[in-house]
């Protein structure tokens, strides 16, 4: 985002503090159907018609043979499954279309969404064939690229006594390693997570059984990817789940072709990606991803494929730098091709790159991502176009919000609903803490807000006289406000907290609802694992819970009550 432009002068009026614009958020936009970001992200995932335009399209590409081989090798090492076995025959067959989703391979299978993510694929997947006719798949694209270990190594597990228990691997070296997390064993620390994940739910009803599963995956020796698919494979095996992990060495040289095209036009896609990120942010919208000027959206890794990873950025005429290498290495033209023949599983996709690469494995007739994967592909028709491929239909994953007893309960004793419960906790405290008193008190933002307000009025209006007396005043002006401004913050504060503590039990209670539906304020499904909730209710039932839930082409959010 731009800086606004310096004013000459003094200014006429002290408005040091005024808010700022709000960017609006092209996800929630977009799900609104705001014109100006279906400029970008046309929403026809919403129209029946256009809907059949996506899969017939999509029924005219076919899977190669060298991907089928692939596939039926690597699912041929899973638990048995008739489902997958016949959706694998069926992506061998024209006229087959896929409906794809994605997500990095987090521990325990990561937050919530990578559950809804799937489940969304499957019902998209068959309301797409209910309504053509055709064979349509829902593949799992395993994001085994992308080397932020810390973002994968952990999960968050639910706790009905309070707080949230972070479950974590111990690798020492997480947070500087550039490897593809494909190539991460996940090693002792596994067993340790596994052991605090007992301890934290080995009473839940149905404990044994979600445990025993993670148990049986997530092996020392094991990688991240392996354990991930082992399970989500585990629990979607009836409804045939098919999984693609591009860092398959048999599959590199499928990619070639993508990185040499990024590669030869890599000044040309930047600048079409650049020209599409300012319309964005002149229609009031941020880019999701930067553009760096010349990029080919793509990372090498020259000392192996096992090895770190660094992004590509021109340095010069044929040259390239590798981003972030500890020497500031280079890499010429000529040789980036030399390794796309030899050895081509040194390169990997960014997420601008991964959907083109996707689309062209598969017939992908519709994809469906979170909020974050909406922006890449508001950004994303340039590259599309360029590569003269057409984008799939863009569809929102299911949101839930799961109500189990123990936040009913709660939401029943302090009389709140689910929407309610994800309010400003100090606003929501007192509330509750003076619901039933016979002194009504204000709450503390309110106060604040008053009190500054009180004296900004009496202020602002003295600024211009006291300026055009003398121009050094600003300063002192300045300082006033913010010494003033400090004092009633610290003074609203106080009362706040004085508010929230006239009842404890409330306190806690409310902490303990938080804890289960807005966890550090975030919504649920972006914090938490699915472990608590396995272990309450059993895995395949909750599995089949949000199935049963996901309406397909809605992105609208939803309780669940398992």
């Amino acid at each position: 985002m731009r800086a606004p432009p310096r004013r000459s002068g003094c200014p006429t009026r002290i408005d040091l503090l005024s808010p700022r614009p709000v960017t609006p958020s092209f996800p929630s936009a977009w799900l609104k159907a705001d014109p100006r970001a279906l400029a970008f992200l046309p929403d026809r995932f919403r129209h029946r018609t256009a809907r059949a335009e996506a899969v017939a399209q999509a029924a005219t590409r076919t899977v190669s043979p060298a991907l089928l081989a692939v596939l039926r090798e690597r699912h041929a090492r899973l638990a048995p499954s008739p489902a997958r076995e016949r959706n694998l025959e069926l992506l061998g067959r024209p006229g087959t279309v896929a409906v794809v989703t994605g997500q990095q391979v987090g521990l325990f299978l990561g937050p919530l969404f990578t559950l809804y993510k799937a489940a969304s694929a499957i019902v998209a997947a068959r309301t797409l064939q209910e309504e053509t006719g055709r064979p349509c798949v829902p593949v799992f694209w395993l994001q085994t690229e992308d080397h932020d270990l810390p973002e994968v190594d952990h999960c968050f597990v639910a706790s009905a006594a309070g707080a949230p228990r972070r479950v974590s691997l111990t690798h020492a070296d997480a947070a500087t390693s550039r490897v593809p997390v494909a190539h991460r064993r996940l090693g002792d620390g596994v067993l340790t997570a596994l052991e605090c994940l007992r301890a934290e739910l080995g009473r839940e009803p149905r404990a044994d059984e979600h445990l025993s599963l993670l148990e049986r995956a997530y092996r020392p020796e094991a990688t991240l990817a392996e354990a991930f698919t082992e399970v989500l494979a585990s629990i979607f095996a009836d409804e045939g789940l098919v999984f693609i992990d591009p860092r398959d060495p048999r599959l590199a040289p499928l990619a070639a072709p993508i990185h040499r095209l990024a590669l030869r036009d890599a000044a040309a896609v930047s600048s079409a990606l650049a020209r599409q990120v300012e319309a964005l942010t002149q229609a009031g919208f941020s880019e999701q991803v930067h553009i760096r000027p010349g990029s080919p959206l793509g990372f090498f890794s020259p000392d192996g494929v096992d090895g770190p990873r660094y992004r590509l950025d021109p340095a010069g005429p044929d040259t390239w730098s590798l981003v972030g290498h500890p020497r500031g290495a280079t890499v010429t033209t000529r040789e980036l091709s030399d390794w796309l023949e030899k050895e081509p599983l040194r390169f990997t996709t960014s997420a601008l790159l991964r959907p083109l690469l996707q689309d062209t494995w598969l017939p992908t007739a519709a994809y469906v991502g979170g909020p974050g994967e909406v922006s890449y592909f508001a950004q994303l028709a340039p590259l599309y176009a360029h590569a003269k491929r057409p984008m799939p239909l863009v569809v929102p994953r299911a949101r839930f919000r799961i109500l189990d007893d123990r936040a009913r309960r709660l939401l029943h004793k302090l009389g709140l609903t689910p929407d309610e419960a994800g309010g400003e906790r100090e606003a929501l405290l007192t509330r509750l803490s003076t619901r039933d008193a016979a002194q009504t008190y204000e709450p503390a933002a309110s106060v604040e807000a008053r009190l500054f307000g009180a004296f900004a009025a009496v202020l602002d209006p003295l600024g211009e006289p006291m300026l055009k007396l003398d121009p050094l005043l600003l300063d002192a002006l300045k300082r006033t406000r913010g010494t003033v401004r400090a004092a009633v913050s610290r003074l609203a504060a106080r009362y706040g907290r004085a508010l929230a503590l006239r009842d404890q039990v409330t306190t806690e209670r409310l902490d303990r609802l938080r804890a289960l539906l807005v966890p550090d304020g975030a919504p649920q499904e972006r914090i938490l694992g699915m472990a608590y909730h396995a272990c309450r209710f059993g895995t395949r039932d909750l599995a089949r819970s949000v199935l049963d839930a996901c309406v397909p082409f809605s992105g609208e959010l939803q309780d669940l009550t398992p």
